[in-house]
């Protein structure tokens, strides 16, 4: 909702007596000034117009959105002595009272020093006597969530079925700790945040009237500072008009902020998309060597990922929060080469950042170690896309700049790896296809290197046993005997896998549901895996599970675990027998062909 500025109060600077700060000043009088309200402003100005005015009201939102401003205004429509008006005079005795918070019939308590119920009882006593001079006794109650239970309670009645002169108006930032029953006896109202064009506006109206010459960038800046606040922006701007002459610009913003220029935030940001943690480290020290404080630079470079992640989503400059939306073209460039999933990841490092800098003195070495871990990160897009491939069935194409995925078909199928190189009509790729023309992160070191030759008079030392062969046709059979050699809880968890299959060389996916994914991927439970996997294969092979992403499973595996079979065969009468003859007890269970 546009606005016009107010004009001084006469109490305020401009008259000599003692200063007023802008946000004072410049708080709305009316509905029509009432900025980023529209909704608010509508609807009450309605009630007055056809004189449905409720009698009790709740004003909730962010501090700072003009909650207590509509409060004073309603109040004023109410009682002013040209009214009931849904535009007050803003001249006449009643307005001016209200305006300074001085009306005997406009009371306004402040929930959280008058929060017990003897407040409450007080108020109950006095609510009977009728008005002095206005045609209503209004009470706005402030940070109303504040209350005690007790006062609540005693307050419901008289909420209900207050007398015909009284109207209640409740403000509060935390709706969900008032009791329901007093927010059913309300009608309430949602106060949004203030768009940052709207605060920007405001703010340069107030500097034009201050006398101040003001830059767009710099206004915009505070304004998205300000986080929908239209109050802490004009406390920022409050000292920026103390801390300028006559003249606000980008650079005393960012140098009063503590905050870096748009061009170093980016600069570091384009080395961490480069994957060069040291020119990005060199451009963090400049920054901080021009006075920016290490959290602040933080939470800058947490807004420009998530512009460089709307963007790759597909979103316009005008959804931009952190980066210049001239530099639009720059910023598309920038996340197409990053990547939406690799974005995410860089967010949620530089998240832990911030998180942990609130406990910690060494903000600067924080920042340091988020940037050099965002630096690191691989290209989580083409790993994505490696593995939506292998769950579909697919044949992954590996290429120079992409490492194979550990993924596996929906079907139990193993994915296989192939390269770029392969001809289209090849022969069949064994289950255990050397290491030719795959990247080096898949290349396996042979298992079985030259014997040395023994001389003839020495004794030759005993064969070791051969690796057990293993491919997709015996891999679930060795997966089943891997889960009866485990004497662990969480065998009985794997052994409700939906399909295993071998991904890469040396490298076994278990496809389970997300559930006993997590109570098997963690890292004491999964090596017990891969060291009952390698003495039964004489292989050391990586186990990784997978999730089924909640895919229906066509065949269930059903699977009786050794602990399970232990407790059936104790009820066996044969065994049973046996134990109470010979004191004994099970130790171990095995297959025939063990």
């Amino acid at each position: 909702m546009s606005s016009s500025p107010e004009p001084p109060s006469p109490d305020g600077n401009l008259s000599g007596s003692a200063y007023q700060v802008v946000a004072r000043r410049y708080r709305p009088q009316s509905f029509e000034s009432l900025v980023g309200q529209s909704q608010v402003s509508t609807a009450l100005a309605n009630a007055i117009r056809t004189d449905r005015v409720g009698h009790a009201y709740l004003f909730t939102g962010a501090r700072g959105v003009g909650k207590t401003s509509s409060a004073r205004i309603f109040a004023k429509c109410l009682n002013c002595e040209e009214g009931p008006t849904e535009s007050p005079c803003g001249k006449c005795e009643v307005c001016a009272a209200v305006n300074d918070g001085q009306d005997v019939d406009v009371l306004e308590i402040d929930g959280a020093s008058n929060r017990g119920i003897d407040e409450i009882r007080e108020l109950r006593a006095n609510i009977n006597v009728r008005p002095s001079r206005s045609r209503h006794k209004v009470y706005i109650i402030d940070e109303v969530h504040m209350l005690t239970t007790q006062a609540f309670n005693a307050l419901l009645k008289t909420l209900e079925e207050p007398p015909t002169h009284v109207k209640f108006i409740f403000c509060t930032t935390d709706p969900e700790k008032i009791p329901i029953t007093v927010l059913s006896r309300c009608q309430r109202f949602d106060f949004a945040p203030v768009e940052a064009d709207s605060i920007a506006n405001r703010l340069s109206e107030i500097c034009k009237n201050e006398g101040f010459d003001a830059d767009e960038d710099a206004l915009a800046l505070l304004a998205r500072r300000a986080n929908g606040s239209m109050r802490d922006s004009q406390s920022l701007l409050e000292q920026l008009l103390s801390f300028c002459d006559q003249k606000i610009t980008l650079q005393d913003v960012n140098q009063m902020l503590g905050t870096a220029d748009l061009g170093s935030v980016q600069s570091i940001v384009e080395e961490v998309v480069n994957r060069d943690s040291q020119a990005a480290l060199g451009h963090l020290d400049r920054a901080i060597g021009k006075g920016v404080d290490p959290s602040q630079l933080g939470s800058q470079l947490v807004g420009f990922f998530r512009d460089l992640l709307v963007v790759n989503q597909g979103c316009t400059k005008d959804l931009l929060l952190t980066a210049n939306p001239s530099d639009f073209e720059e910023i598309r460039q920038l996340a197409d080469r990053l990547g939406s999933e690799t974005a995410m990841a860089c967010l949620q490092v530089f998240d832990d950042c911030l998180t942990r800098m609130r406990s910690s003195s060494h903000a600067r070495t924080l920042v340091e170690m988020a940037i050099i871990r965002s630096s690191n990160l691989e290209n989580l897009d083409a790993v994505s896309s490696l593995i939506q491939q292998a769950k579909s069935g697919l044949e992954l194409v590996i290429r120079g700049d992409q490492t194979p995925a550990a993924a596996t078909a929906g079907s139990g199928t193993p994915a296989r790896a192939i390269t770029d190189d392969d001809s289209t009509d090849r022969a069949p790729v064994p289950d255990n296809p050397p290491a030719k023309n795959v990247s080096p992160e898949a290349t396996v070191p042979p298992q079985n290197p030259p014997k040395k030759k023994q001389p003839a008079d020495e004794v030759t030392p005993a064969e070791p046993e051969s690796p057990r062969h293993v491919s997709s046709q015996n891999i679930e059979q060795i997966w089943r005997e891997t889960l009866e050699n485990v004497e662990d809880i969480v065998a009985d968890y794997a052994s409700q896998f939906e399909s295993v299959a071998i991904s890469a060389p040396k490298c076994l996916v278990v496809t389970l549901d997300s559930f006993y994914k997590e109570k098997c991927e963690a890292p004491s439970v999964k090596i017990k895996f891969e060291e009952t996997f390698a003495r039964l294969t004489r292989q050391r092979f990586r186990i990784d599970f997978v999730a089924s992403n909640g895919k229906p499973v066509t065949e269930k595996k059903s699977m009786i675990s050794k602990r399970q079979k232990m407790k059936e065969l104790e009820n066996h009468p044969m065994v049973r027998k046996a134990i109470e003859t010979f004191d004994g007890e099970i130790v171990d269970v095995r297959s025939a062909n063990q």
